[in-house]
């Protein structure tokens, strides 16, 4: 029996680098977005709000659903919750 090691669980279970690289962005920004909103000390229904959601959505959101949720939307989202996001993007080495 072989083993693989892999640099996220992403790359073990997405079946191209593509779909891995955007799922791990996916759930680093939820991750944050997470953590600001229960910084805020608040009720969903205000989170919601004040990031432009339904109490529902965000519940899905905080709840980690992470295939409710495409990258550009995540994006918009973290910026309402007033996070800055910074893009990196690495060349492999030649």
């Amino acid at each position: 029996m072989k083993t693989e090691y892999f640099d996220s669980v992403w790359d073990a279970i997405e079946l191209s680098k593509a779909e891995a690289a955007n799922m791990k962005a996916r759930a680093d920004l939820m991750i944050a977005i997470q953590e600001t909103v229960e910084g805020w000390h608040t009720t969903q229904a205000v989170s919601a709000k004040r990031l432009g959601l339904t109490q529902p959505r965000l519940n899905d959101l905080l709840r980690g659903r992470i295939n409710k949720f495409s990258l550009d939307a995540l994006l918009n989202h973290a910026s309402h919750a007033g996070l800055s996001i910074k893009l990196e993007v690495v060349r492999p080495a030649a």
